[in-house]
């Protein structure tokens, strides 16, 4: 059996904090039906200067350091994206040049919009065996603020920018992920049509259809995780699970019967960041001390397509 540790985190958040309060003077909505309905109280947005690559150059350069691993011993740079600055090359290109990466490090960018961090580890996780190298950078980045309606009072609520960075090592004798990933095609119910479509290319969605997939696919995903590894929930350390909307993660935490304490989450000051969520959330825990080496973290994410994934990573982080 081969598979991967999780061995370093970072992550990078813009600097503008957007309350709702501030929303409540741009559409009309009050913080009470926001927070009631989706638990965020803030986010981040992107201003003026902060660019999507700043964010994952900020993210990969700390994930390495606390990882202590340098540019010539990385063999994949993947970053999970749909907002990268540039339609091609990919944001995982440009930070191959930023970061001194060998030029034989397999750089690209994978869109499965809210899954999208786990689907690029699980490719880490196959690419890095036959590379030569067995370090991985993996990242989750967003500046969805590029692609959001803020005059859409439904959605600007919802969404906010930042990136999160892992670093993985790959072992023979490492713990497989037990990894599950799927979808499910319903593009019209959260999509950004793309350039030249002749709609404008800000997210839409169906708020109601999106709800009722994610209650649904979040506690099944799990389980076939669990099932998968062979390991009771109160085997798994940390339940770290795709920051969208605090009702669906509550719903499932209750269907499963977990210890809330263990499904910690930061949505009230992050908001939906999509595919940065999850690196965002495991780099918070790591930087709160909340994952230590041995340990196991179950995660899972959700979102456009209809794509969903889950993988249990062995913890390795280094202090």
């Amino acid at each position: 059996m081969s598979g991967l540790k999780l061995i370093g985190t970072g992550g990078a958040l813009p600097a503008r904090e957007v309350t709702n309060g501030e929303l409540t003077r741009r559409v009309d909505t009050s913080d009470e039906w926001i927070v009631s309905r989706t638990g965020i109280r803030s986010r981040r947005w992107c201003s003026p200067g902060e660019s999507h690559t700043a964010l994952c150059l900020t993210a990969a350069r700390q994930a390495m350091e606390r990882a202590g691993v340098g540019p010539e011993e990385v063999g994949a740079c993947l970053v999970a994206t749909f907002t990268g600055d540039r339609m091609t090359p990919g944001t995982s290109v440009a930070l191959q040049g930023l970061l001194g990466l060998p030029e034989d490090t397999v750089c690209f960018d994978l869109n499965a919009a809210c899954a999208g961090f786990l689907y690029a580890v699980h490719t880490a996780s196959r690419l890095l065996p036959v590379n030569g190298r067995r370090y991985g950078l993996v990242l989750g980045a967003e500046v969805l603020t590029r692609v959001t309606d803020l005059d859409d009072r439904s959605t600007c609520v919802l969404f906010g920018d930042g990136a999160g960075a892992a670093v993985v090592e790959w072992g023979e004798d490492f713990p497989d992920l037990c990894a599950v990933m799927g979808c499910r095609a319903r593009p019209e119910t959260l999509c950004v049509p793309g350039v030249g479509t002749g709609e404008a290319s800000v997210i839409r969605m169906d708020g109601q259809a999106v709800f009722r997939f994610a209650v649904e696919a979040l506690p099944r995903c799990v389980t076939q995780v669990l099932d998968r590894a062979g390991l009771r929930p109160e085997e798994v350390d940390r339940f770290v699970f795709h920051q969208a909307n605090q009702r669906i993660i509550d719903l499932a935490v209750r269907k499963l019967r977990l210890p809330p304490e263990r499904c910690a989450g930061n949505i009230a000051r992050t908001g939906n960041t999509s595919a940065a969520s999850v690196p965002l959330l495991l780099n918070e825990l790591a930087e709160r001390g909340k994952l230590r080496p041995g340990q196991r973290a179950l995660c899972v994410g959700f979102g456009a397509g209809l794509t969903w994934a889950g993988a249990l990573l062995e913890l390795g982080i280094r202090s």
